[in-house]
Parts: structure tokens; sequence; C-alpha cells
């Protein structure tokens, strides 16, 4: 009877206090798109997130696209946290490395207060990481937990190094976590080694190899950071490894191959010959759009960095935009024309507030300036009747297709056109001269934004970025009012003709202009000319720097030799 109810007791008190759940997830080498889809599905679900590794709370947002917390002007409350809360399991509140007990201990914490905890691990928890130690914890408390590997760097980094670990010819690999006490006697044959933690003791291995038996002339790596932009790879041999790598500013964390697997290398680096690999890009765009063209440009193994220099706002007085509204539902328009993407959320946000929706349009013809405009529109359930040639998408281009005013076929001749405060009048001016009436609506207003921070504007001026890419004159013309003109060593690319002469009437030179008015035509000219600059570079037998590491004088020399 007394056990009975001892039984029933603890029953209750397991509902009272439920355990949580924590998940053993690695993050891989650093490239954030090398997270597993179960990881990323986990980190969804987070209450809390264990980090590791300093970056890992900027990475686990930018991946779930949470926003960077902001500290809150004086006066304002604090914003309510988005997303899962994060701990420091890397260090403790002194700044020192926490012991891997410590981190133990903070994990179980949280999950006894029934938290669906991630614990986040640089590479693979079972790997070279403190994940065994953690989860035994976790077991000898009673919580429930789950293993996620993550890529691990031992494979992940030679491949971004374009150094396969086998091949037909050498089959054999050991993977070694490097220590003073390691025989290297028994690693004095022709497999390929992996090392860990190798790169501060490289000297005195690469003696020992050698004095086992490994041929002096055996090729050595070095890469360190792999995966990320920042890489870099030494390569060298067993008997100028040491001052090689000293000479390269070798540091952790960096993995090291040592074998014949190294001489590949040459033909198999794919990762660090991307065109513009490691080029610091400033995006001068609005903050709506900036995250297409920055995708664009991380393809090409550049670091995009996004500077809103337009914001996008409402009209100030929104009566002709209610107007125009009403007109269209009684069927005053024979055509709206949308000329671009802003304009399509503006007047969609629009029908919103009057609680409408796409089958307001019906009876009215559609017009796009272009392909995105026109894959706006389908978002919203609405296909485009009229969209320019790909060889011409613009204003320009949408007049040479639009049709004459035909009183006989056209019940009505007038055109709704939604359009920013600052737009050209060209295409309203080609429109009348078809026959066309038009009302000319402000849907939008395209105002400068505030400018960057200090540390932005400097690196802008003293050419610390190497390229930056103007996607409209106002653009131009903004970034240059809100943090001046970009360093003559700084590679200039623009959308088009009109954005071009803006740049060069700011005392800009245009080293790229894209050959359509498009994004991906826009980063596909820049990544072509980082190539013909990196292949001119080789050919020459000069190191391949990136505009920012060369001096503006050299850069001037080499444009007129």
């Amino acid at each position: 009877m007394t056990r009975a109810k001892t039984t029933e007791q603890t029953a209750e008190h397991s509902s009272a206090t439920p355990l949580g759940w924590v998940s053993f997830v690695g993050s891989g080498p650093g490239d954030p798109e090398l997270l597993t889809v179960r990881a990323i599905d986990l980190l969804k679900q987070a209450d809390v997130v264990v980090t590791e590794a300093p970056e890992h709370a900027s990475m686990v947002r930018g991946v779930l696209g949470i926003p960077e917390p902001v500290e809150p002007a004086e006066g304002e409350e604090t914003p309510e946290p988005v997303g899962p809360e994060f701990i420091d399991g890397g260090f403790g509140t002194d700044g020192q490395p926490l012991a891997n007990a410590a981190r133990a201990k903070a994990v179980v914490k949280q999950a006894k207060l029934g938290k669906r905890v991630v614990r986040l691990m640089t590479g693979d928890p079972f790997l070279y990481a403190s994940g065994p130690e953690e989860a035994q914890s976790c077991a000898k408390a009673g919580i429930g937990f789950e293993i996620v590997p993550g890529v691990s760097s031992v494979s992940a980094v030679p491949a971004y190094a374009g150094i396969p670990l086998t091949t037909k010819d050498h089959q054999e690999v050991a993977v070694v976590t490097c220590n003073e006490k390691i025989d290297w006697s028994q690693y004095a044959d022709s497999r390929t080694l992996v090392l860990l933690s190798g790169v501060g003791m490289i000297g005195d291995i690469a003696k020992e190899l050698v004095a086992a038996g490994r041929p002096a002339k055996t090729p050595v790596a070095i890469t360190r950071v792999g995966t990320t932009t920042e890489q870099s790879t030494v390569e060298s041999t067993l008997e100028n490894i040491a001052v090689d790598a000293r000479a390269a500013r070798m540091a952790p964390p960096a993995i090291v191959v040592i074998g014949k697997v190294v001489n590949l290398r040459e033909t198999l680096s794919w990762f660090e010959t991307k065109p513009l690999f490691g080029w610091r890009v400033l995006v001068p765009r609005t903050k709506e759009q900036a995250p297409a063209l920055s995708l664009k440009l991380k393809g090409f193994g550049a670091v995009p960095e996004e500077v809103p220099t337009i914001s996008v706002e409402p009209p100030r007085n929104p009566q002709q935009m209610d107007k125009a509204v009403r007109g269209l539902v009684e069927g005053r328009y024979n055509w709206i024309a949308f000329t671009s993407i802003n304009a399509v959320r503006a007047v969609r946000e629009k029908f919103d507030e009057y609680g409408l929706d796409c089958r307001a349009f019906s009876g009215l013809k559609i017009a796009a300036v272009g392909e995105k405009t026109g894959q706006a529109l389908e978002a919203w359930g609405l296909r485009p009747d009229l969209v320019p040639n790909t060889d011409n998408q613009s204003a320009a281009g949408l007049l040479e297709v639009w049709p004459e005013y035909d009183e006989d076929l056209d019940p009505i001749n007038r055109v709704f056109l939604p359009r920013a405060d600052i737009a050209t009048e060209n295409l309203i001016a080609g429109l009348v001269d078809l026959g066309w009436e038009c009302d000319d609506v402000t849907a939008y207003r395209t105002v400068r934004a505030a400018p960057p921070p200090a540390p932005t504007r400097d690196a802008i001026k003293t050419g610390k970025f190497d390229a930056v890419v103007f996607t409209s004159s106002s653009t131009v013309r903004n970034l240059v009012g809100i943090a001046g003109k970009p360093h003559t060593s700084t590679v200039i690319a623009a959308i088009g003709p009109a954005t071009a002469k803006t740049a060069e009437e700011h005392g800009l030179r245009v080293d790229v202009m894209s050959p359509e008015p498009s994004i991906e035509a826009l980063t596909e000219a820049l990544a072509a000319f980082g190539a013909a600059r990196r292949a001119s570079l080789v050919e020459q037998g000069l190191p391949v720097a990136k505009p920012s590491d060369r001096r503006p004088a050299s850069r001037r020399r080499s444009r007129t030799s």
C-alpha cells in the first residue's frame, strides 16, 4: 500500500515538472548552407539554442530569417525577442572557455525546465566534439536526446579546397587528432593523413614524419576557415611546410592534408577560384530588394554587404491613389501598367486596405515592365497581358510593344499608371503619342535612407570594398549623398546606361555595365569581370589579389599597360 502511494506521488511529480528534449546538432564546418534539413527544422522548433562558436547566433538568425536584436533608443521599450533564446555554451561570464561539464550543466538545466533545446556544435557532435560527454549527462538526468550529425570538417574542408581524400590510387585515409604523444612512426606509409589541431605544431610533425620514412617532397596542404569566403590554402611539402605556413600566417581553425592527393588541387580547386571569391561587395538597394541580389553574388563567391540607400514609403497624399483604385473597380480604365515590383506591392496593399482581391482586375488589361514585375503579379494571381522583349525590359521596351489606341477596338482610352514619385515622364509621353490618356498616380515614394554606420562609410571611402553594384540612378545619388563616393580602387558595376551615366556624373569610373537591366545580368557581368581579372593576374605570374588588396596607383598602372 505504501509502495503504491509512493509510485503515485512520483507520477504526479513527473507530470508537474515535464522534462524537455535536447537535440545535439552539428552546424558543419562554417558555411550555413551546409546545415542539414533536419538541423534547420529543429532550429525552427527550438525554445533555446545553446551555441558553441561566437558566430552561431548570427548564423541561426540568418537561416531562420530573424532580425538581429537592436538596442532600443532612450525612452523606448525593449522589443519582444524574436526566435529562440540564445545561451553561450562556448564561454562563461568571465570570458573564459567553458569546460565540457559546465556546458552539459547548462544544457540539462534548460531541458529540466521543459524546453526544447538545440545544442549547436561546430562540425559533428560525435567527431572531435564534446557531444558524447554532454549526451551522457542528459542520459544520467533522464532527459531524452537525439544526435543530428553535421557535415564534418574532416571531409568538407578538403573538398572545398579541391582535395579528394581518396582516389582509385589512394584509398586509405587516417584522421589524427594531434597532440604531443602521437607516435608518428606508425604513419610513415603512403596513406593520406588528415590532421586536426595540427597547424600549430606542423613543423615538428613534418620533421617526425620525414624521420619515420615519409619522403621530404610529400605534398602538404593547410586550409584555414574552410567552406567560408575567408578560406585560404597553402600548398607545400613536408620539408618546407613549417616556413610556408608561417609566411602565410596559418592559424586555427585549419585542416592539414598530407599525401599525393594534394596534387589534385591544381585541377580540382573550385571554391577559391570562383570569379568573385572573397570580394566584399557593397549592395546599395532598397531593404526589400537587397536579398535577391546578395544571393546571386554569394553564388559567385562574394561577401555582399547590404546598405539601404532607398526607403519605400506611402505617398504623402493617399487620396489620388484611393481615387484611382475606385476608378479601377468601377471600370474607368482599359489598361494598368506596372513599372516595378514596388508598384505591384503598393497597389496590392491598397487592395488589402479596401478588402479587394485580384478579381477586381476582371476585364482590365495588365502590362508589366519586365519578367520580375510579371512574377510579382503572378504571385498575386494575375498574369500580365503585355511584357517587353527580354532584350529591352524597360519603359522604352514597354512602349515598343504597346498597341496604339483604336477607338473601334478599345472601349476606353485611359491607362492607370501607379508609379514612384520620382519616375521619369518618358513612358507617359510615349503613351500619349499612341493615343492613350494616362492617370499618372504616385503609388509610393522613394526617399533617401539614413546614413550607414561610421565603419561602413569609412570602408566605402578608403577602398575596403572590392566592388559596388548600382541598380538604379537613385542608388548612385543616394549612396554618394549618405556615405560619400566609393574609392577609386573599387570596381563600379551599373545595371544599365542611365545608371552608368549617373555614376559618371558623380565622378565614378564605371568598370562593368550589365547588357540588360536585370539582377542576373548585372551579377553575371561583374563575375565575368572578376574572372577576366583573375586570369590576367595568373597569366602575368602575379598573386591573385582582390581590388581592395592592391594599391590604387598600381591598379591604375595595370589598367593603362
